[in-house]
């Protein structure tokens, strides 16, 4: 297959993420020009970073007066999932050259992980296509960041409203999580323990320390059940 008709593949395949990451990225790119990011800065970002989920938590985290040591430990905990997206398409990657895999891996994210894997699972794709989703993806939430900065700058939106932008992203998406047993106890376990540790006078790592506190209710739910 020639690399025009891969990427004319991938194109198809990555439009609804593409479309989704214009009304998730332009709110990611407004909470970064409320603390001071130019638009060429979070296209950088983006391309380099690219991590929807870590993204919104460093503006907002940053305007809260969070401590920067507690915002690198908190982004770094909601991005070891990446391990996992990387480790999951090992096997489709078994004899494809190092470079090639490791382009793949570093730009592997929520949404391109699901429509790889579901192309890779049908029998009808390969590295090259994989990649250029992949790629599309990460170009376009790269531009409509760099989109959200410039509409920050021109609207001045004030930091309360724009810090809101990321706690609305995240009750959409978990409105769309299967609200089981272990999901519920996360959730719920989670939210106590953030209050705590803010009322305790953790404000800082309370968002981490909070994750951290729901992941392990989690776990220990699903063990209990295993047995």
């Amino acid at each position: 297959m020639s690399g025009k008709e891969a990427l004319k593949d991938a194109f198809a395949a990555a439009i609804p993420v593409m479309a989704g990451y214009v009304g998730i990225g332009i709110p990611c790119g407004i909470m970064e020009s409320q603390i001071g990011m130019n638009a060429l800065m979070a296209f950088v970002m983006s391309m380099t970073f690219y991590s929807g989920a870590g993204q919104f938590m460093i503006p907002n985290m940053w305007l809260a007066g969070s401590p920067l040591m507690s915002i690198v430990a908190s982004v770094s905990f909601v991005n070891t999932r990446q391990i996992l997206y990387s480790a999951a398409f090992a096997p489709f990657f078994d004899k494809v050259r190092k470079s090639k895999t490791f382009l793949f891996a570093a730009t592997v994210t929520d949404e391109s992980f699901g429509v790889n894997m579901a192309k890779f699972q049908e029998g009808s794709w390969d590295e090259n296509r994989a990649t250029f989703v992949n790629l599309l993806s990460m170009t376009s939430w790269g531009v409509s960041n760099a989109i959200g900065v410039l509409i920050g700058d021109a609207l001045a939106i004030p930091t309360v409203i724009a810090a809101f932008a990321m706690t609305s992203i995240f009750i959409c998406l978990l409105s769309t999580q299967k609200m089981d047993k272990i999901n519920v106890i996360v959730i719920v376990v989670s939210m106590v323990a953030v209050y705590f540790f803010k009322l305790v006078g953790l404000a800082g790592p309370a968002i981490l320390l909070g994750a951290c506190t729901g992941v392990a209710a989690g776990l220990a739910a699903w063990m209990v059940d295993k047995r």
